[in-house]
């Protein structure tokens, strides 16, 4: 995109269409202001897999849909169609040519340079039993640890598309106050990809927990795979060192590391050289210059952990409160299924946000009705 020499006339004309086609695509309708559900039974919540689970929810669903109307407005037909075919199967097709003797020849790489620590071998990137196919569809996956925020059928829907309209906000933002017309399609494609690969390494376990994330070039593995699955695909680098900057930023030289770190290790990952490619700068140190202003956007964009991480740990506890006064379970139960299911519904329905905005708000009584209202005993 043309950003030196723009008449005013047409920057503002661009701004407003931009604007319009913003406001087109649907501000996300507000969800769960209208505390009722349609109840199930505990009993039924036993055998719900993550996927029904996710597709029963109101913001869940409403999420996708918002994602979907947003990456839909990407004028790009090649980002647009790049990203819409990951959301479509997330799947991780950077196993394609990683075979047992290239795995290993990576892990060595990757362990000698100290991007893999504390990892074995067996255990080095998430098992893929088809690189053609995601484990998940991206709509049931959560959006982190099993501990963590958004750690729900669905919470990577929601967390994306909370931080998707954050870093729009931030694109009209800059553009309205500093005459600064970011590229929209960066900024809407690399926030919409940066938990492109949490189907993979977070896939639900039996006991109706997710899977535990390993770490990988110094952050949750999900990122560096992330990024290598846009590089691997064939995204363009704008995209891509925007995505991977979505952990840090590279504002600062301690900062930058990690965007370095990860887009050098995604390369390895694939078989490629970064600087050689172009994704770093010629001696492999720093981001190409001069840096995007799309990469600070995609970082910032990316804070709704901020409060969401804090309002699991707060949420976690009192739903084992009510499961141990209102279902029966014992505290025995409430390490395995018998309670994992029923956080997983119940947090799906209603967020854990919204759920601790209710209880902040009007106490546990009304946090314990609204539980009841979701999934009833009996």
């Amino acid at each position: 995109m043309k950003k030196q020499g723009i008449d005013r006339r047409d920057f503002i004309k661009a701004g407003a269409l931009l604007g319009a086609g913003f406001m087109a695509v649907g501000a996300l309708p507000s969800i769960g202001r209208a505390s009722s559900y349609t109840p199930v039974k505990y009993s039924d919540v036993m055998d719900m897999g993550p996927e029904d689970m996710a597709k029963a929810s109101g913001p869940v669903t409403a999420s996708m849909r918002y994602i979907e109307k947003t990456v839909a407005s990407i004028r790009n037909p090649v980002i647009r169609s790049g990203v819409q075919s990951i959301l479509d199967n997330p799947a991780p097709t950077i196993m394609e040519g990683l075979g047992t003797k290239e795995k290993k020849e990576v892990y060595e790489e990757l362990s000698a340079s100290g991007m893999v620590k504390d990892v074995a071998l067996e255990d080095f990137l998430p098992q893929a039993k088809d690189a053609a196919k995601s484990p998940q569809p991206f709509l049931s996956a959560p959006g982190s640890g099993y501990g963590s925020h958004h750690a729900y059928p669905g919470g990577v829907v929601t967390h994306t598309a909370l931080n998707l309209r954050a870093s729009l906000a931030l694109y009209e933002g800059y553009r309205d106050i500093y005459d600064y017309l970011l590229d929209r399609d960066v900024v809407i494609a690399s926030q919409a990809l940066h938990d492109l690969h949490k189907p993979w390494v977070f896939q639900w376990q039996d006991n109706g927990e997710s899977r535990t994330e390993l770490s990988l070039a110094g952050t949750g593995e999900h990122h560096t795979l992330s990024v290598a699955e846009s590089f691997y695909r064939g995204l363009p680098a704008s995209v891509c060192i925007a995505q991977a900057c979505a952990h840090n930023h590279p504002g600062f030289e301690n900062d930058e590391k990690g965007p370095v770190n990860w887009i050098s290790t995604a390369a390895k990952l694939i078989g490629k050289d970064a600087a050689a490619e172009g994704w770093l700068a010629p001696d492999g140190s720093t981001l190409p210059q001069p840096r995007g202003m799309e990469n600070f956007v995609c970082h910032l964009g990316d804070h709704d952990w901020i409060l969401t991480v804090p309002a699991a740990h707060w949420m976690i506890p009192q739903m084992k409160e009510i499961a141990v006064q209102k279902y029966g379970l014992t505290e025995a139960d409430l390490d395995g299924k018998k309670f994992n299911q029923l956080r997983n519904y119940v947090f799906s329905q209603a967020t854990i946000m919204g759920l601790y905005h209710l209880y902040a708000n009007q106490g546990k009584d009304a946090l314990t009705d609204t539980v009841l209202s979701i999934v009833t005993p009996a």
